[in-house]
């Protein structure tokens, strides 16, 4: 089924206004973008406060509308819905639908981390390599959630626990993985050799789309998914925490008590320039920090103290 796109541009102050009017007329789906993200200097949102949704200062609004939607009919209605707003400017043109699910796929190829893990969407063959007899395949499907293998703070959580398999840290561990997005670094702890997963969002998508990938690798008996107020009080040998540097920062204390003495911890989702408040905060309670980086993030891993 085609589609009529309107796009109009906007102020970060009158955004609500033009967003609402849009859904009121019956909008299946709006999207914002930086009206200037072409330039140069353009502004990169990185990090939102907690309960923080900061926005550009000038945007485009993009609004899908049923295909065969009249132009003329729209921009009465979007009048009536708001006659403060000047909807002449808006831009129409029809796109024609398509599988965006098949369209991700596509794009979405196998990847290698380390000498042994493997991350392959759930509907690709297995490709050269990850049909030996020691390879750790995760099968995934990220859904609405974050976490494929192909951001760099991902891969680098990767590659940290196929070297923990190596050492044989993984064997027969209970791993913590706050911030589990799609449950693909807890997934991939259990594919290592770890004995359970338990899996921490604050995003009940996270949660969803994780026990949907571990039913999927058939290892659903072994992850548990909690909301955070929800989430026993434990320690664990094995930590790992994919989230922003400003939320690693505030749950420093609350982290570091989910990791056994002598245990490991791993922290990434930190931009080049954070990780020196991020390696303060920790090292009252870990040794051996150590820093790598990929791209334009950083990882931090270190050992709990005894």
């Amino acid at each position: 089924m085609p589609f009529l796109e309107l796009t109009v541009s906007c102020t970060e102050a009158d955004q609500p206004r033009h967003e609402r009017a849009l859904e009121n007329v019956g909008a299946l789906a709006v999207t914002l973008a930086d009206a200037h993200a072409d330039a140069p200097d353009e502004q990169a949102i990185f990090e939102p406060g907690v309960g923080q949704t900061p926005m550009w200062g000038e945007l485009v609004l993009t609004a899908l509308f049923e295909g065969g939607t009249s132009e003329t009919l729209l921009l009465h209605a979007l009048a009536a819905a708001d006659e403060g707003i000047d909807w002449s400017r808006a831009q129409f043109r029809e796109i024609a639908d398509q599988d965006w699910e098949r369209a991700w796929m596509d794009q979405y190829e196998p990847l290698k981390f380390g000498a042994r893990t493997w991350i392959v969407p759930w509907n690709h063959d297995l490709p050269e390599g990850a049909d030996a007899p020691d390879a750790a395949v995760v099968r995934l499907d990220p859904g609405l959630a974050f976490g494929s293998g192909t951001h760099p703070t991902t891969a680098l959580c990767l590659q940290w626990f196929d070297a923990l398999a190596a050492e044989g840290v993984l064997d027969g561990a209970t791993v913590l993985d706050f911030g589990c997005g799609s449950g693909i670094l807890a997934l991939a702890a259990l594919k290592l050799g770890a004995a359970k997963a338990v899996g921490v969002d604050n995003d009940p998508q996270a949660l969803l789309a994780t026990d949907d990938n571990a039913a999927r690798n058939g290892v659903g008996e072994r992850l548990a998914v909690y909301l955070p107020d929800d989430e026993p009080v434990a320690t664990y040998p094995v930590v790992v925490a994919n989230i922003l540097a400003s939320a690693l920062v505030a749950l420093a204390d609350t982290l570091a008590a989910r990791v056994a003495p002598g245990g490991r911890i791993a922290l990434s989702g930190i931009l080049d320039g954070q990780q020196d408040e991020v390696l303060a905060r920790y090292a009252g309670g870990f040794e051996q920090l150590q820093v790598e980086q990929l791209d334009d993030w950083i990882r931090i891993s270190g050992v709990r103290r005894r």
